[in-house]
């Protein structure tokens, strides 16, 4: 386990007064658990917190090889991408896409450090713009920008809802547990911005730190009995015949660093999203809109998919 600081400690390891690291909790995620009763700060989350935080990178010597056949995709957990991935190295002999589940902000790192060609990531932030925000202010030149789908996000429960859960403010009830994603995935960012608007604590849920890694672990979580409810997508629902309640519709994209756009084994993926097979596996999964899937948000910014875009 992580060494954990008290309040006083992370205070002198972040260089504040103790009165700011509560502010530094509730208004900027710094990592924390009151799992005793008190404050503690996991180190090695904090130290993400402040590496995620982080602007002027200093310029990394590595450099991804010319490409010969293999192409790297770290990032964030998606169905449908998974598909995509095992429909590529099945068809394109020649080609292999290996994915390292990163959550989207390791995705994001990956990318500046040179260790990914591709970054998959739904980051948002409070003015509802994805994934810009989040991309280092010195990443130079910026990464073109593919929008992979659109997706619904929500909470997953158990068939039928039996305990009739319908919003994020329901899950403090006594007697519920829930099952959770970890930090740096997008999901859990999104999940904890919902927590914040219902004015709500997480550690006031039980089961809040029951952290799984993927999206179908949620759900095998809920199918098993072990939690009741959990933020997730509407396909892992559909997949494992539970209950769904929508939240919101979010961007999912693919961040590609530009001198490697146009490498043949990337343009062979990115071509699968105007292909038969790419529509009807969105449709069996469902909770997708692949209206504007394989369509260039950057350099040619798109504002996002209409609020009237179906989902199959």
């Amino acid at each position: 386990m992580s060494k954990l600081f008290s309040t006083k400690e992370v205070a002198a390891f972040l260089k504040v007064n103790e009165k700011m690291v509560y502010s530094l909790i509730s208004e900027k995620g710094l990592p924390a658990t009151k799992v005793t009763g008190k404050w503690l700060f996991p180190l090695d989350l904090v130290e993400q917190w402040v590496e995620a935080g982080t602007i002027n990178y200093p310029e990394f010597n590595m450099t991804l090889p010319p490409y010969h056949g293999l192409i790297l995709i770290a990032g964030s957990n998606d169905l449908l991408l998974d598909k995509t991935i095992t429909f590529f190295n099945s068809n394109f002999e020649e080609h292999m896409a290996m994915f390292g589940f990163t959550g989207s902000m390791g995705g994001l790192r990956a990318l500046r450090k040179n260790c990914c060609h591709i970054a998959a990531s739904h980051l948002v932030d409070d003015n509802e713009e994805y994934n810009f925000p989040f991309i280092p202010k010195d990443m130079t030149p910026s990464p073109a920008v593919v929008n992979f789908c659109m997706r619904e996000q929500g909470i997953l429960v158990k068939k039928d809802n039996p305990i009739n859960i319908q919003s994020v403010s329901d899950l403090v009830q006594k007697g519920i547990k829930i099952a959770n994603r970890g930090l740096g995935t997008g999901t859990r960012q999104l999940f904890d911005k919902e927590l914040k608007k219902a004015g709500i604590e997480g550690d006031n849920i039980e089961g809040y730190k029951n952290i799984v890694s993927k999206h179908i672990d949620l759900g095998l979580e809920i199918l098993s009995g072990r939690a009741d409810a959990g933020p997730g997508i509407r396909s892992v629902a559909k997949i494992l015949d539970l209950d769904f309640v929508p939240v919101c519709k979010e961007r999912f994209d693919l961040l590609i660093l530009k001198e490697r756009f146009f490498d043949k084994g990337i343009q062979l993926f990115l071509g699968l999203m105007k292909e038969d097979f790419f529509k009807i596996a969105a449709k069996s999964l469902g909770g997708y809109d692949i209206s504007k899937s394989g369509d260039m948000v950057y350099p040619m910014i798109y504002p996002g998919a209409d609020d009237d875009n179906k989902f199959e």
